[in-house]
C-alpha cells in the first residue's frame, strides 16, 4: 500500500484547506487513517484519526471544532477538511494507516505516530496571519 497526500498550501488566517490522502488498493477497508503533523523543531502531532470501519473518529482538542477527517472508500482516499485555520497549524501534515480492528476505540492509540506502519510524504500547510 502507498499513499499519497496533497491539498498544502498557503492561506491567510480563518481560511480553509483540505487535505486528500489518496491510498494504492482498498486499504481503508482494513485500516484506520490517521492525520499527524510536525512543525520546525516539534515532535510529530496528533490531528485527527478514523477508525477501520470509519464510524468513529478523533481529535486533538487543538483542531476539534475545526478540522473534519473523512474518507471516500470509491476514491480510496481519505480527507481533512480544515477550516479557520490559525498560524500555529503552520506544519508538515502526514497521512498513515494502521491496521488494527474496528473496535479498538482508544483516542491513545490512534494518537500514537510509532502505531501507524504506513505513511505518505507530507504537504506542507503555511497560515499567515
Amino acid at each position: 500500500v502507498q499513499l499519497q497526500a496533497s491539498g498544502g498550501g498557503s492561506v491567510q488566517a480563518g481560511g480553509s484547506l483540505r487535505l486528500s490522502c489518496a491510498a494504492s488498493g482498498r486499504a481503508f477497508s482494513n485500516h484506520a487513517v490517521g492525520w499527524f503533523r510536525q512543525s520546525p523543531g516539534k515532535e510529530h502531532e496528533f490531528v485527527a484519526a478514523f477508525t477501520a470501519n470509519g464510524r468513529r473518529t478523533f481529535y486533538s482538542n487543538s483542531v476539534r471544532g475545526r478540522f473534519t477527517i473523512s474518507r471516500d472508500d470509491a476514491k480510496n482516499t481519505a480527507y481533512l477538511q480544515m477550516n479557520s485555520l490559525k498560524p500555529e497549524d503552520t506544519a508538515v501534515y502526514y497521512c498513515g494507516l494502521v491496521s488494527v480492528p474496528y473496535t479498538i476505540g482508544s483516542l491513545q492509540y490512534y494518537a500514537a505516530w510509532d502505531n501507524y506502519s504506513i505513511w505518505g510524504q507530507g504537504t506542507q500547510v503555511t497560515v499567515s496571519s
